[in-house]
């Protein structure tokens, strides 16, 4: 395609117009297969007419919202292949539009291939007579499908998936369709930069606005607000067009900042052609998840967990049995507004996505909640006041404020209380609100989702405990809040987050809550435990989330819908109550459970973690469930010395750890041996011990075990990547005379301080192909201390340390 753009190039330098927005835009196509590759470079090969016979036509999909300049870019393409006729045997542009029908296709392909329909044909004659053109008399063709808005078979169109070197290029505002039809090359078009906006919108609108004084800052942000559309900016530049007056360019910027459609047909030309996006949604709980998006501030990162958590909460999300379940359709229908232009992802990292609006997408959202469902958002606009009685209309449904850090609440009421009977969400959320008058809920009976999180609130009005349909009460990070009313009337509340607010007792009543799947208590210094039986009641609850408050083993274990557990038990007759009552049914798919007194661990790595921080472990075993991370620090053995100390750990249901991928055992006090022959986690990827001043073995044999004969005894650890041993003054084995552990893994061996250490059993199979090659990593990566226990340790492998030298780090 390199071919063509290098013709639009010359195009347009030679033609300093309107179009000069092309050069920018194809620029913007940079997300081919996840390469960071210039345009040109990306698609070079993928119009170019080949020689050989390829199977299928090579198919690419040009996707992105509307007005991003999808069509602009493929008409300069088509115009000069049309000049380029030697290349192929004919240059086929249909526009599909949303009233796509197959008929309509059909017959638009056949008016330019000179197809004659007699009109009795049915669609496979007509499909066999399209076919039979474009496979014999236009054998090599680039079709150029523009504005799809619908899933397209080729088969019945008539399109020949097989021909020699044809192209086709569709553009549309759907990824899903690329997909379906499927595309060789998918390509994004992105919204332009800041800087190339601006260059586009003076190109259009003239540079002698520059002259005018005090415009230059207004046209500007008029500019932002198109958000690097370049339709967008083309139309609203037109209509500004000749308008010398300061006061125009102002009001214009307020019309835009309240999305109406006042700027000359800008909701005609642009935000109902983002409308259309809107409109083939067709579900309407999926359009409601798109406008529940912009009760959200502009330019806002909003986080995946945190709307899809809204979507539930509303509703809007299909119920299930499983809030996993849940969360997962509301990532799908997050996927369905990404692939249809309508949100965007900002960032992408395993914790999940953030994703924002674009600005007249978000403003298209807002234009249909003036109407039916009806919103008011004034999100981020740094209100100090709440908006004008006139605007808590009767009609609203949803009402957002948030992020607007100067708002306060007068109080005592000045005025008379809202009155909105349908309003079902009011999000008040990082405002700097210390105080709600009492009557503020008065007149809110409807009210499911309450959001006040991130506010400096001290007290709740008493009228909260009256809002009998409240699904969802979320105080999150509300630091200065240490009371919260009755709970005893909410007998449909689902959600309730109080994390990191300062209350010291759990809520009045909250036993009573008995359809709460969600409970955040995490983060709160003052709750040091939650009452037995307090929870027992709870039978719905799905993910508890306490964090470091103390909690019953045994009412926990009564909880049998739990899928996510984050809490601390007093002691490990506690986890054995707990893990003892999941016998027969699952586990949670997550949890973090921390066992004695409190600890700190910088980084959790897996979904299935353990803590066991200043335990007595006595004579009983211990019961764990298919833990995948296990952290032991400052505990004591208080039975014989001669056993092993995971021989006193046995799982629920395995007889094998095999599914402990994470060991880190740190001052242990009294341990002499770590493992037994029987108990090796075969599948652990780092093995840390450190402090543990007795330990003298870490893989113990036995005595009287028999090798029948064998001469050496191996201990296969195949994904292990760390090793580490730190300040073992009694180590003198890692396991026993003519025993060795195969790692084939090891990325990472440390050993500081071990001076009884004097053999390193460790079989590496890397040592025969090590390549010292400046250009890479090298590994393993070996740590010691000091230096002299390098130079007396032994290896099993004969040339381990002359190899193995050059890796060598010291810290000494």
């Amino acid at each position: 395609m390199d071919y063509f753009l290098n013709k639009i190039d010359k195009h347009l330098d030679n033609h300093r117009s309107l179009d000069k927005n092309m050069n920018e835009l194809k620029r913007k196509l940079n997300d081919l297969n996840g390469l960071k590759e210039d345009i040109e470079s990306r698609v070079s090969s993928e119009l170019q007419p080949t020689k050989k016979l390829k199977k299928g036509v090579r198919k690419i999909g040009v996707w992105g919202m509307g007005g991003v300049g999808k069509t602009s870019i493929m008409k300069h393409i088509n115009n000069q292949l049309l000049k380029e006729t030697h290349k192929f045997d004919v240059v086929i542009w249909i526009t599909v539009s949303k009233e796509m029908s197959l008929a309509k296709l059909q017959k638009d392909l056949a008016s330019k291939l000179d197809v004659k329909f007699s009109g009795n044909e049915c669609e496979t004659t007509r499909a066999g007579m399209l076919f039979e053109t474009l496979s014999f008399k236009f054998s090599r063709f680039v079709m150029i499908l523009d504005d799809v808005w619908e899933k397209v078979s080729l088969e019945k169109v008539g399109i020949p998936e097989s021909s020699n070197g044809s192209k086709l290029v569709l553009t549309t505002r759907s990824l899903d369709v690329c997909q379906h039809v499927g595309c060789n090359r998918v390509i994004q078009i992105k919204p332009l930069a800041e800087e190339e906006a601006w260059n586009l919108f003076l190109e259009i609108v003239g540079g002698n606005i520059l002259n005018i004084p005090g415009l230059e800052p207004v046209a500007k942000s008029i500019t932002k607000h198109c958000a690097g559309l370049p339709l967008g900016l083309i139309v609203v530049a037109a209509c500004m067009k000749g308008l010398d007056e300061l006061f125009e360019w102002r009001n214009a910027l307020k019309e835009l900042s309240l999305a109406r459609e006042s700027v000359n047909g800008l909701e005609d030309e642009v935000i109902q052609q983002l409308r259309f996006s809107y409109d083939r949604l067709k579900d309407q709980k999926l359009q409601h998840c798109f406008l529940n998006c912009a009760l959200f501030p502009a330019d806002f990162a909003i986080r995946e967990i945190d709307l899809v958590h809204l979507w539930i909460a509303e509703g809007l999300v299909e119920e299930m049995n499983s809030r996993q379940a849940e969360y997962d359709k509301g990532c799908a229908i997050m996927n369905r507004l990404i692939n249809n232009s309508l949100l965007e992802v900002l960032t992408e990292t395993k914790n999940g996505r953030c994703v924002k609006m674009h600005d007249l997408v978000r403003d298209m959202a807002l234009l249909i909640t003036c109407g039916t469902p009806r919103f008011l958002v004034k999100a981020g606009m740094r209100l100090t006041e709440p908006p004008d009685m006139q605007e808590w209309r009767k009609d609203l449904e949803k009402v957002s404020l948030m992020e607007n850090s100067g708002l306060q609440l007068p109080y005592p009421l000045e005025i008379s209380p809202p009155k909105c009977p349908m309003l079902t969400t009011l999000l008040f959320s990082g405002c700097n609100i210390e105080s709600i008058p009492e009557g503020f809920f008065k007149h809110m009976h409807g009210l499911k989702i309450l959001d006040l999180s991130a506010n400096p609130i001290k007290n709740l009005p008493d009228s909260i405990a009256n809002l009998k349909n409240l699904t969802a009460l979320l105080l999150r990070h509300c630091r200065s809040l240490e009371k919260v009313p009755s709970l005893s009337k909410l007998k449909v509340l689902k959600e309730l987050n109080l994390e990191a607010t300062s209350i010291k007792e759990i809520p009045c009543g909250m036993e009573n809550l008995l359809k709460l799947n969600y409970l955040n208590l995490n983060g709160i210094g003052d709750l040091h435990e939650i009452p037995d039986r307090a929870l027992s009641k709870l039978s719905c609850l799905q993910d508890l989330i306490v964090g470091e408050t103390l909690i019953s083993g045994e009412d926990v274990g009564g909880l049998k819908k739990l899928e996510i557990l984050k809490g601390r038990f007093y002691d490990l007759h506690n986890l054995n109550a707990y893990v003892q009552a999941l016998h027969g049914r699952e586990e949670p798919f997550e949890y973090i459970i921390r066992v004695g007194e409190r600890g700190w661990v910088e980084q959790i790595n897996t979904r299935k973690y353990i803590e066991l921080c200043g335990c007595n472990i006595c004579t009983n075993q211990i019961i764990l469930p298919h833990v995948e991370e296990l952290y032991i620090k400052e505990c004591n053995l208080n039975y014989s010395e001669g056993y092993p100390l995971f021989s006193r750990f046995i799982l629920i249901s395995l007889s094998t750890f095999s599914s402990l991928k994470f060991l880190d055992i740190y001052n242990f006090k009294s341990m002499k041996k770590l493992f037994s022959r029987n108990c090796l986690p075969l599948n652990l990827q780092e093995l840390s011990v450190s402090e543990c001043n007795k330990l003298e073995e870490i893989i113990a044999i036995e005595l009287g075990w028999n090798q029948s004969g064998k001469a050496t005894m191996e201990f296969h650890l195949p994904q292990l990547r760390l090793f580490s041993l730190w300040n073992l003054p009694k180590l003198k084995s890692i396991c026993s005379v003519n025993g060795v552990i195969v790692c084939d893994s090891l990325e990472i061996i440390e050993v500081r301080n071990c001076p009884k250490l004097k053999r390193m059993p460790l079989n590496l199979s890397q040592l025969d192909n090590i390549r010292l090659q400046p250009s890479g990593p090298l590994s393993p990566l070996i740590w010691i201390k000091p230096k002299e226990w390098w130079e007396s340790v032994e290896w099993d492998h004969p040339n381990a340390k002359c190899i193995l030298e050059p890796l060598l780090r010291s810290c000494w």
